[in-house]
């Protein structure tokens, strides 16, 4: 073989010999390859990433490239005839005004000003993340041989077929065929959204939720009807309730280190969730933002909702760009049955395609060794991150309630004191220095308190963090103080209260 040879051609010569291993048994080592085909190393690494990401190889650090062992056979098929009521029907009869309020999204993506400590970000600070590695991976991907050309309208196979080993796990319930790649979890929600429900339609959302959620919904002309969330995740008693009196067809959800609360959908409630939503012939959006954010101490994570369902009732998406960058936008959407279809065709009609060359880099880089590297490099970071705010909060602002702390995700969500004004709180913290997320645009209805989302991964490490903490410590105690509690009017009147007087 030629040194012109692509790394895609010794792929392939190397996937007709890898039937010469047995499942687990090691590869020859790069060298080898590098000496027998007459390629470079760079080609040899190409080749490997490219297997490793169809799941036939598997490449360890230090180690050198194994021959996959086979998937389990794959569950079988569901029965998704239903989806043809669920899709037709008018699933409201009053049209809601299509608004765009971006101001719950904006929070924590616009940059605060320099020396304000943004405890508001959405995204990995710059030094958590891969920037060498995606870097690295971009420029790989520009040289592969067509990378600059037009790719499948569905995704490149070898990435799809990534995304689809991620999401339906060791048992292989989800399928490459199954696979949308999308530009971005937002791209990819709006997708969902707009397929699922009609103008007008009421669409179920958690209590509290993202932001950015509801305003697709919104924007959508959709009617976000709250299902509460607890420490568990949504509760199911609820979530019949609101099928019955809105008469929904979606449910949008994130099982998993759910935002703002941080919960976990628990363990007895995933499949009643699942019957709920069946029975009421409704989709489930599963929005799997932050499974890449795992904290060091956690223990195993439940497999995404969609690894369950056989029906077709669940309509994943899942990202890449929390865990890499926010220029980094390659997600996938996942669903089976009739859905899938129209899925394809609005984004088709949206955006045509993903660029080829950010799929590619999306495939160099999750084929890399340098990827999960990375995840464990985030996960710890997180993790002590994470207790280092914990720690600043119960030393400075005990005031603060923090019913709950994730092993998972970027940020904390606490409860302010009853009559707490958020806003002001959030105008002061500015003042002092800080830049942090009030809770009022992750409630769809009336919020039963005050809240802030504080987020751990956008600053720059613990010692910003505890500075932070610190400066909204100031910013409590002067909120404290402008707030004023009205007094009742009093009626000066020794006779009986009027219809028109004010009573004591």
């Amino acid at each position: 073989m030629q040194e012109r040879s692509s790394g895609g051609e010794l792929a392939e010569l190397l996937k007709r010999e890898l039937h010469r291993y047995s499942p687990g048994e090691k590869l020859p080592s790069s060298r080898a390859l590098v000496e027998r085909f007459r390629v470079s190393p760079v080609t040899v690494s190409r080749a490997l990433a490219q297997l490793a990401a169809e799941g036939l190889v598997v490449t360890r650090p230090g180690a050198g490239a194994f021959r996959a062992r086979p998937r389990t056979a794959s569950a079988p098929a569901g029965d998704t005839s239903w989806q043809e009521v669920a899709l037709s029907a008018d699933g409201g009869a009053d049209l809601v005004p299509r608004t765009v309020d971006a101001s719950g999204v904006t929070v924590s993506l616009a940059a605060p000003p320099p020396g304000v400590v943004e405890f508001n970000g959405g995204y990995l600070h710059p030094s958590l993340q891969p920037e060498r590695a995606m870097a690295a991976a971009l420029a790989r991907a520009g040289r592969r041989p067509g990378a600059w050309g037009r790719p499948p309208l569905e995704g490149l196979p070898e990435l799809r077929e990534w995304f689809a080993r991620g999401i339906g796990g060791h048992g292989g319930s989800v399928t490459a065929a199954e696979v949308l790649i999308a530009a971005g979890g937002q791209s990819a929600l709006t997708t969902a959204l707009r397929a699922l429900a009609p103008p007008g339609a009421p669409v179920l959302v958690e209590s509290p939720t993202y932001p950015g959620m509801l305003a697709i919904a919104r924007a959508s002309g959709l009617r976000p009807v709250p299902v509460p969330v607890d420490a568990d995740g949504v509760r199911p008693e609820l979530l019949a309730d609101a099928f019955r009196a809105s008469g929904a067809r979606v449910f949008v959800c994130q099982p998993l280190f759910q935002n703002p609360t941080g919960a976990v959908l628990a363990a007895g409630r995933r499949a009643e969730v699942l019957r709920i939503a069946r029975a009421a012939g409704a989709f489930v959006v599963e929005d799997d933002f932050v499974r890449r954010l795992v904290h060091e101490d956690a223990g195993p994570l439940p497999p995404p909702l969609a690894a369950d369902d056989a029906d077709g009732v669940v309509v994943h998406v899942g990202s890449l760009t929390k865990a890499t960058s926010p220029s980094f936008r390659v997600s996938a959407l996942a669903a089976r049955g009739p859905v899938l279809e129209r899925l394809r065709a609005i984004q088709v009609v949206d955006s045509f395609f993903v660029p080829r060359p950010l799929q590619e880099a999306a495939l160099e880089l999750v084929g890399s060794p340098a990827w999960p590297r990375h995840l464990r490099t985030v996960s710890a970071e997180l993790r002590a991150r994470r207790e280092a705010m914990t720690g600043a909060l119960r030393l400075h602002l005990p005031e603060l309630a923090l019913p709950h702390i994730p092993s998972g995700g970027y940020h904390l969500w606490l409860r302010l004191p009853d009559g707490a004004d958020e806003s002001a709180l959030t105008a002061a913290a500015l003042r002092a220095g800080v830049a942090l997320a009030p809770g009022r645009p992750y409630f769809s209805a009336e919020p039963p308190a005050a809240h802030i989302r504080l987020s751990f991964a956008a600053v720059g490490g613990t010692a910003e963090i505890t500075e932070g903490v610190r400066r909204l410590r100031t910013a409590w105690s002067e909120a404290a103080r402008t707030r004023t509690v009205p007094r009742e009017p009093r009626n000066r009147s020794t006779g009986p209260a009027g219809p028109g007087s004010l009573a004591p």
